[in-house]
């Protein structure tokens, strides 16, 4: 049975210990559920709360001006999420919106559609 590296380390020679699994060459423990639910938490989540994922379309849920020109995307712009930025606080997601372009836009701005 396969089972995926050690966080810490990265060595292969991980080994179970009822829920958990264990590297022998660092010793660190850890369960592997928790960390699919820590991943699934992490993500950056819309208006409404769903997680968002990269590819997936959307819609804006107001109106929001564009930092350094005259442009506003209105309420109701599509667009396609290319990347999400990890870690970050605000502007996680880059993505490109119809009629607008390339740009970074906050996960809490907008609906998945």
């Amino acid at each position: 049975m396969s089972y995926p590296p050690c966080p810490q380390c990265s060595s292969e020679f991980v080994y179970p210990d009822q829920d958990n699994l264990i590297c022998p060459e660092c010793g660190h423990e850890w369960n592997p559920a928790a960390l699919e639910a820590e991943a699934l938490a992490a993500a950056p989540k819309d208006a409404n709360g769903t997680p968002l994922a990269e590819g997936d379309k959307f819609t804006a849920a107001k109106d929001l001006k564009v930092k350094g020109s005259s442009t506003v995307i209105k309420v109701g712009t599509k667009g396609v999420i290319r990347r999400i930025k990890e870690g970050a606080k605000d502007h996680e997601l880059d993505c490109k919106v119809e009629g607008i372009g390339e740009m970074m836009v906050t996960a809490a701005f907008v609906k998945k559609a």
